[in-house]
């Protein structure tokens, strides 16, 4: 058995609406999540669960409100003395922009992507502004694109595992951790749709789906498989991981 460790990389950040994220419940409530990517460390293998944004807006301000430190794509992966050209493989949970906009400096990488995220990302739904093909128009090209269909162990003890609750390509990625099997959510999400406050389970409802979904019916039942799955939850949108350097 292999045994990997996480490190959370902040590479950008967002404010908006909390029902972004948690579905019919925080109206009104000003919300600020961390954008991440995830480099996986063990094995010799070098791999990062998405690559975040290009170039984040750092602000003392910014920082403070989801607790963590920004870095640029360099930035972040220079603490664990690696560059972008170290990298060995990168797995993306899905192809919104926030999520992919540093593929192109990962010149060494196969890239995992669902194929249902490249058919979105070249022809998008009017619905799909957050899809921008020109962030892996540089891979695609350079055949570095490396599609699956299902399910699938892309290395030793870290298995893609399709979840199409955000989105219809989406891949939450389970890794195995001295902690058990962790699972970074391939849905955008904070720990709350994961544990619900006593007002939405007196609703017997166990989870809160993702505010931005596919189908809320389909999204809710994906998240209560993977809820179920997982010994470490690693929703993919949570700031307490912010301030952590390894999971």
């Amino acid at each position: 058995m292999s045994i990997y460790k996480i490190h959370p990389i902040v590479m950008g950040s967002k404010v908006f609406d909390k029902t972004m994220m948690t579905y019919q419940y925080g109206y009104g409530q000003t919300y600020s999540i961390p954008i991440y990517s995830w480099y996986i460390e063990g094995s010799g293998v070098k791999i990062l669960v998405d690559t975040g944004e290009m170039s984040p807006s750092r602000s003392a301000a910014a920082e403070k409100a989801i607790g963590g430190k920004i870095y640029t794509f360099e930035e972040g992966l220079a603490r664990w003395d690696i560059g972008p050209e170290d990298i060995d493989i990168v797995i993306h949970t899905h192809l919104h922009n926030d999520h992919c906009e540093n593929d192109e400096k990962c010149l060494n990488a196969q890239i995992y992507v669902h194929e249902a995220e490249i058919e979105r990302i070249h022809n998008p739904h009017p619905l799909d502004f957050r899809y921008m093909e020109d962030y892996i128009l540089e891979v695609e090209k350079q055949g570095q694109l490396k599609t699956i269909s299902g399910d699938k162990e892309i290395v030793k003890d870290i298995v893609a595992i399709h979840t199409p609750a955000h989105t219809e390509g989406g891949m939450s990625i389970q890794i195995q951790t001295s902690s058990g099997k962790a699972i970074i959510t391939g849905f955008c999400c904070i720990m709350e749709n994961f544990n619900p406050p006593p007002a939405i389970r007196g609703m017997d409802m166990e989870v809160i789906p993702p505010g931005t979904h596919v189908n809320v019916y389909e999204a809710y039942d994906i998240m209560i498989r993977v809820k179920e799955m997982a010994d470490v939850l690693i929703p993919f949108h949570e700031p307490s991981f912010a301030s952590v350097d390894t999971i």
